[in-house]
């Protein structure tokens, strides 16, 4: 990763500064870009962080890029971490839920994948999704969640399969459930030590933007631990 430039979505979260931090160590440059406010105590100077982008607005997400090129002179690499998750049961639940998740999941990655994609096509990068292990096999209160994710593969796909000649890889990611302060409140039953890290994700994640994952494209990598 060395010299690379690599642009975080959703860069302010647990998995995004996990994806940064390991980038950083790797010897990338790195752009963390979000909805949140940057944090001063992680500035460095291969780090940008641009906050309070809505990165479902176009407009917004170029002018993100547009910096970030400006910055470092390229951009070589995309993690589409941006996302969130409700729980929502069809029966008594409120549909606005849907629309919900597939702004925050995958409206998020096609927006940001449309605005780096002239940055892209240059250096001959890489794109990240992040699905999720649930877009493949759905739990009840799951469904929202699972269906914007399941999306967030079939954009993989069909990117994966238009920019082939352009020389872009796009592939994703399908964690399971990750070790985070979060869901370590929400399930205080389970047993942590099963599930996968951010760490163990964020490596995952800078393999397949990597020059040496250089054949894999349109790929769906389940990073599950021990869950």
């Amino acid at each position: 990763m060395q010299d690379k430039v690599i642009v975080v979505t959703g860069g302010f979260g647990v998995l995004g500064r996990a994806v940064g931090d390991a980038a950083l160590a790797a010897g990338a440059s790195v752009a963390l870009i979000g909805h949140g406010e940057a944090n001063s105590a992680l500035e460095h100077d291969r780090l940008l962080q641009i906050g309070g982008v809505d990165l479902a607005d176009l407009a917004q997400t170029r002018q993100a890029l547009d910096a970030v090129s400006a910055r470092f002179g390229h951009i070589d690499g995309l993690a589409n971490i941006a996302g969130g998750f409700r729980w929502q049961t069809l029966e008594g639940g409120d549909l606005g839920i849907w629309t919900e998740m597939f702004r925050m999941n995958l409206l998020t990655a096609a927006t940001a994948t449309a605005a780096a994609l002239p940055y892209l096509r240059e250096t001959r990068g890489a794109i990240v999704n992040v699905a999720a292990a649930p877009a493949k096999n759905a739990k009840a209160g799951m469904a929202p969640y699972a269906a914007s994710k399941a999306g967030v593969l079939r954009l993989t796909e069909g990117a994966a399969d238009e920019l082939k000649e352009a020389g872009v890889r796009v592939n994703a990611i399908l964690p399971t459930i990750i070790d985070t302060p979060r869901n370590r409140s929400d399930m205080p039953k389970a047993d942590f030590s099963k599930w996968v890290t951010p760490d163990q994700i964020a490596q995952s994640i800078l393999f397949l933007l990597s020059d040496e994952a250089s054949g894999v494209t349109g790929a769906e990598l389940l990073v599950a631990g021990r869950s």
